[in-house]
């Protein structure tokens, strides 16, 4: 099983409406790549200076379900959407 973290902060200015969108896009892409297994998005509660914004975790199979998901068209909507909201990310992919 590969698990995909991803870590992301939003720009000074984003909405709490683009923020709850981003998480509604990202949700929905449950059912929509065949090798999505699952998929969970938080929003940070913390609030402090180290914290990032938002997070996804998600789970997929094989690397190569993993790099399918990546190049899907529906996932590739959501990075366009997710791009101009963001100015840092982090990402660690992991096999258990």
């Amino acid at each position: 099983m590969i698990k995909h973290i991803v870590m992301w902060k939003f720009k000074d200015g984003v909405v709490e409406a683009d923020r709850l969108e981003m998480k509604r896009q990202l949700e929905a892409l449950k059912g929509m790549v065949p090798s999505l297994v699952d998929i969970e998005i938080g929003l940070d509660l913390s609030k402090k200076e180290a914290s990032m914004d938002m997070v996804l975790y998600s789970e997929f199979q094989t690397l190569e379900d993993l790099a399918a998901y990546a190049v899907h068209p529906e996932h590739l909507k959501v990075v366009d959407f997710v791009k101009p909201l963001v100015c840092g990310r982090a990402v660690v992919d992991y096999e258990v």
